[in-house]
């Protein structure tokens, strides 16, 4: 194992094991936890090419898991080994034969652009100041820098409000047909300073159909 994936590890353990401490307070999350606690990965989507990285987020966007898997794997195909400049320079309608649509074409190469020219330091920067500085560019909202936070730069209390996978699980496990905004800000609040690994467990629920029985 090399050095950096080791000391990852060891900070992944060490999170999980705070985090996990943390939400069986509360006696759902417990539960899920003990289904699911083994199954989550924070770095499943790990890329340190930050380019690239957001690139797969963009495609994400509003289509289902198991499509954005086999796109992204067309996509990776056709760009590697390829620059930012290369990429940049490929045709669009090259890209799009991927499965990626038009209008994400043109947010991927903005956003390839971005990290083109931009010297802004991310793993430095505080959410609000990340926040700030990708919602001015064209394709990436609130959802995809939630994203990025979580899975780029590994931030450990992030939930997104607007993730409807995490939502309807939120409704399926506490039996809430319907979620009220303060209902919501509840357990995020309850679920604090580790909303992030609240938020794997609520989508590995999800993606696999385990959810809590209180019977």
């Amino acid at each position: 194992m090399q050095k950096r994936d080791l000391l990852r590890s060891r900070f992944l353990i060490m999170n999980y094991t705070e985090a996990f401490k943390h939400l069986r307070k509360d006696p759902i999350m417990k539960i899920l936890i003990e289904k699911l606690g083994s199954q989550i990965d924070l770095y499943d989507r790990n890329d340190d090419d930050l380019a690239r990285a957001f690139s797969n987020l963009i495609i994400e966007q509003q289509i289902s898991f198991k499509a954005a898997i086999t796109i992204k794997k067309r996509f990776f195909n056709l760009i590697n080994g390829l620059s930012n400049k290369e990429i940049l320079n490929l045709d669009n309608n090259k890209i799009q034969s991927v499965g990626i649509s038009f209008r994400k074409v043109g947010y991927i190469k903005n956003i390839i652009q971005y990290f083109e020219s931009s010297n802004f330091d991310f793993r430095k920067a505080s959410d609000k100041e990340i926040e700030d500085e990708l919602i001015q560019i064209k394709g990436i909202g609130k959802w995809t820098i939630e994203m990025f936070m979580i899975f780029i730069l590994f931030r450990l209390n992030v939930f997104s409000k607007g993730d409807v996978a995490l939502i309807n699980s939120i409704k399926s496990n506490y039996n809430i047909i319907d979620l009220s905004n303060d209902q919501l800000n509840n357990l995020i609040s309850k679920w604090s300073p580790h909303n992030t690994i609240a938020s794997l467990i609520l989508w590995k629920s999800i993606e696999n159909r385990v959810f809590y029985d209180k019977d």
